[in-house]
């Protein structure tokens, strides 16, 4: 990983302006795309596999005018006067009948039809007029809702309040205020304070603000084809910020550290990409994954959120590691912090160097580390205590703001006539098998009224083929009220002795009832989706450090930083302490996917945080053994980069808290305290006092599992390694050259050998057949040495294994004719040739068949039957010669450096050997390395004149005849 972001970061340095034109353009033509497609938030609470959402679909179908979506029109009259007085009543009732004409309206109940039931409070102050609409939410017209609000001035001219309720009517748009600006502003100030340069502390934010630009228009694209809740875009504004700024810091906060000591800006920039830019891919895929898991919930718009987020942090994270580096590359030299600065004093600083903040403070954490873990466990376990009462739920009317029409609905509603009325809940009755429906329906409705907690019970409706009836049940208490979850499920728990008792069973639906099941299902998925990421965090860090104790420690403190942030969310919105200071409208259950989305966003944050700060200290432990000295390097050297990326992540997240939606100030302040106890308690206090505690067995791992580990090279140990190798093959002029290169495996090594090779000579290797073919893979890029060094054609193995793959060829004559069944000269000239072109010169394919079948011909003179060479020859009617040139052409035709031809166990007679040497030597270009593997052969004649080098693989003693030439035929 870190050598292919090296190289990008190359690209991107190099190509600037190119990759910032791309960039722009993207931006450009995806918010365009998605402006011109029209597209806008909506709501669809649809849950498959419940039963409110099962007995949706069944009512959808049988019942189709209850299908679409409700609206109630709440009027009130004024102090002293009733909705019954004669004017307000008349207006009351017109505004039923332009209700009755609109277009899109099925049909409309107003409180005084003899089919309204309780549609007028007890005092008369109050009614409703309950609409029926004839498309489901998410497919209202806009024109429709308009049509509808626009009746209210009949009302209002009569001197009624009117209001508006229905999910219909929810605000489902999303939009920034000057609150969320000034979240971009201080983290702006904490850049600046940070690389103490306003061009420094600016890049971040533009790198962040256009991956943002993209992420949104491309939620806005999806929302032309698919309902996104109005949160999706908010959240993925709010992430995309967030990490797009973190990971561009970390990035270019390694940058400016090696201009500091000297390095040029494009290596700098390069070497940083690769570094801290695998970190931050480290760190994006995991978030990403945490939030794609959220898909396995099943929840349709939590799917949607999900996503809507992971591509934020994809475009962020991808926007870090290639339109960052292309940035550096516009201003190059000019990001070199001054020598005066403090920037270049923190950059060259020994470790015995005056104290930093952060020296000070992970001393003082090591002076009682005992006093420090249970400190920081005591107070995170503390806030985390009221998570116990957490209660989960979807946003209500409750939760709009103030002055909504659909906030207004729902007050008039609750003070007129009691919270349930904003909730009904929908009970379906299959009455196929009753003969009495009308007494059976009014006996199930006595049931119904005398379970605890029902306000009313109203009439039960059949529909037009008489085989499914409806009846509305009242709660007394709000749809959000834990009280209302325990009356559906004593509905539910009624159904069985219902259906025995009348023979019709019955299901609870309704908007309430889909709230219920959704907070249902979320709760009992928390538990399984917090073991799955705490499970993929023990993994994930497990590979990173190579220890048992690092995974679970970082994993135990995350917990621990995910509980505290749901206390204080329970505490503030649900039990309403500080509600007012931070501008907290209402006080009840918590957003019922808050915990669970919770989980993963401040997952993949943490292991960033732990990713910075424990590599710096297991690369000290590596070179130095030291436990409690790593942890100090450590530290002093990520403290800065950590403490100011989760200023900006807490500041970022908590802009969106004051002025925020309901739903999206939840979120926001979760996410705010749960980085800012993740980062300050838990990685910069727990995590070095842990580390001190368990001393060297902090870096312990068992055998067995390091071997069966990837290593994933987030310290880029692999890349400096490439770098020193890949220096030195640029010093070698041969076109192979090893230096104490070990081929094989660790139980079973060849060598190692010394080997040099110019361009255009032979090599020949002998010794046993799979002892060649490992050395043959090897050099081919098909297999990694166990040691030392190796450079083929100039590329270090096997770092550039890819770019020797694709410049060696492999040959292998040895293979008898039946490996080739009835495969044509033709076939296989073709399918090699094909692999060593470029895909826009396919249609070349023909005529270079044609010409490797003349050169093959030539390269077979002395050979009267060559004239059987055709395009349309089977392979295994060839001789012994004419099939080995056939491949050996075959391998040719890739156009490699060098050629690989494993000439078998049993060689040709001696004349027969000769001819094919002559042949090869015929067919190869002199600029082309020949490479023959063979069990024992004399130096190779017939290849014209080249230096001839062998190694015996026997004895594993290389020898050298560099100074012995083959015969020129």
């Amino acid at each position: 990983m870190a050598t292919f972001l090296y190289r990008v970061g190359h690209f991107a340095f190099r190509r600037a302006w190119l990759v910032v034109a791309v960039w722009v353009a993207l931006l450009v033509g995806i918010l365009g795309g998605g402006l011109a497609l029209g597209g806008q938030t909506q709501e669809s609470y649809a849950i498959p596999g419940t039963e409110s959402q099962e007995a949706i679909d069944k009512l959808a179908a049988v019942f189709p005018q209850t299908a679409g979506a409700s609206v109630q029109v709440v009027m009130q009259a004024p102090e002293g006067e009733t909705v019954t007085d004669d004017a307000h009543k008349a207006a009351i009732e017109s505004m039923a009948t332009q209700l009755e004409d609109i277009d899109g309206v099925e049909s409309v109940l107003d409180p005084f039809d003899e089919y309204a039931g309780n549609a007028v409070s007890d005092d008369e102050r109050t009614a409703y007029t309950q609409v029926q609409l004839d498309s489901p939410s998410t497919d209202v017209a806009p024109e429709t809702l308009t049509a509808i609000q626009d009746t209210a001035e009949t009302g209002e001219d009569a001197g009624l309040d009117v209001a508006f309720g229905g999910q219909v009517f929810q605000d489902q748009t999303f939009g920034l205020t000057i609150t969320e600006g000034l979240g971009v502003l201080f983290a702006g100030v904490v850049l600046f304070i940070a690389f103490g340069s306003l061009l420094a502390a600016g890049m971040p934010l533009f790198t962040a603000l256009i991956g943002v630009g993209v992420a949104v228009a491309g939620v806005t694209v999806v929302s032309a084809f698919t309902p996104v809740s109005s949160t999706a875009p908010m959240l993925a504004v709010m992430l995309g910020l967030a990490v797009g700024i973190d990971y561009a810091l970390f990035i270019l906060s390694r940058h400016r550290n090696q201009l500091a000591r000297g390095e040029t800006p494009e290596e700098s920039a390069a070497t940083s990409v690769a570094t801290a830019g695998s970190a931050v891919i480290f760190a994006g895929v995991t978030v990403i994954i945490a939030l794609l898991g959220l898909l396995v919930v099943g929840i349709p718009f939590l799917s949607t959120m999900g996503i809507a987020a992971a591509f934020a942090v994809f475009v962020a994270m991808i926007a870090a590691v290639t339109l960052l580096p292309a940035v550096m590359g516009i201003f190059k030299g000019r990001l070199i912090p001054k020598p005066s600065s403090r920037a270049a004093r923190r950059a060259v600083a020994a470790d015995d160097a005056k104290p930093t903040m952060g020296r000070r403070w992970v001393n003082l954490v090591l002076k009682a580390p005992v006093v420090a873990v249970v400190l920081v466990v005591g107070i995170l376990g503390g806030l985390a205590i009221p998570a116990l009462s957490l209660d989960l739920n979807l946003p209500s009317g409750a939760s709009e703001p103030e002055g909504s029409t659909t906030r207004d609905a729902y007050e008039m509603l609750s003070e007129g006539f009691g919270p349930g009325y904003n909730g009904p809940l929908i009970v379906s009755v299959d009455i196929t098998q009753t003969t009495d429906i009308l007494d059976d329906l009014d006996a199930i409705g006595t049931e119904l009224g005398a379970l605890d907690g029902v306000a009313e019970v109203g009439q039960g409706i059949p529909n037009a083929s008489v085989d499914t009836a409806i009846i509305r049940v009242i709660p007394e208490t709000a749809p959000d009220d834990p009280a209302t979850k325990v009356l559906v499920q004593e509905i539910r728990d009624l159904a069985p002795h219902i259906d025995d008792e009348y023979g019709t069973p019955i299901t609870v639906t309704g908007a309430t009832a889909v709230s219920i099941d959704i907070s249902n299902r979320l709760t009992d998925a928390l538990v399984p989706f917090a073991l799955v990421v705490v499970g993929l965090s023990v993994l994930l860090l497990m590979m990173v450090f190579r220890s048992i104790f690092v995974p679970i420690k970082a994993a135990l403190g995350f917990l621990l930083s995910v509980f505290a942030a749901i206390g204080v969310s329970v505490a503030i919105f649900q039990w309403g302490w500080f509600a007012d200071l931070l501008h907290v409208e209402t006080t009840g259950p918590i957003l019922s996917f808050l915990p669970i989305l919770l989980m993963a966003v401040l997952f993949g944050l943490a292991m960033d945080y732990e990713v910075f700060l424990v590599s710096g200290m297991r690369e000290e432990y590596v070179k130095t053994k030291d436990p409690r000295g790593s942890i100090v390097h450590g530290f002093r050297h990520s403290a800065r980069v950590v403490t100011s990326a989760a200023l900006i992540m807490f500041f970022v997240f908590f802009a969106f808290v004051p002025e925020g939606s309901g739903p999206i100030k939840g979120i926001a302040l979760a996410l705010a305290v749960g980085v800012a106890f993740d980062a300050f308690l838990v990685r910069m206090t727990l995590v070095p006092a842990a580390m001190a505690l368990a001393g060297r067995a902090a870096w312990w791992l068992p055998k067995w599992l390091d071997r069966i580990l990837p290593d994933v090279d987030i310290e880029g140990e692999h890349l400096r390694h490439h770098l020193t190798d890949a220096a030195w093959a640029r010093t070698e002029d041969a076109a192979i050259s090893s230096v104490d290169a070990t081929f094989g495996i660790e139980d079973a090594p060849i060598g190692p050998l010394d080997l040099r090779v110019p361009a255009g000579d032979v090599l020949l290797v002998t010794g046993d057949a799979a002892d060649r073919r490992v050395v043959s893979a090897t050099l081919a890029g098909r297999l990694a040495p166990v040691s030392g060094r190796l450079q083929v054609l100039g590329s270090p193995l096997p770092s550039e294994s890819g770019r020797a793959l694709r410049r060696v060829a492999l040959v292998d004559i040895a293979a008898g004719e039946a490996a080739f069944g009835d495969r044509t000269v033709g076939e296989v000239l073709s399918e090699r040739i094909d692999l060593g072109q470029p895909w826009y010169r396919a249609s070349t394919i023909d005529s270079q068949v044609r010409r490797w079948i003349g050169q093959i011909r030539t390269a077979l003179a002395d050979d009267p039957q060559s004239e059987r060479v055709q395009a349309e020859t089977q392979i295994s009617s060839l001789d012994s010669l004419e099939r080995s040139a056939v491949l050996v052409a075959a391998g040719l035709s890739e156009r490699p450096g060098a050629l690989v031809v494993e000439l078998g166990d049993d060689l040709p007679s001696e004349g027969a050997a000769d001819e094919l040497m002559l042949m090869i030597g015929a067919l190869a270009p002199v600029a082309t390395t020949i490479v023959l593997t063979a069990a024992g052969v004399e130096a190779p004649v017939g290849l014209g004149i080249r230096g001839v080098h062998a190694v015996a693989l026997a004895d594993r003693t290389p020898s050298s005849l560099s100074n012995r030439k083959a015969v020129l035929r």
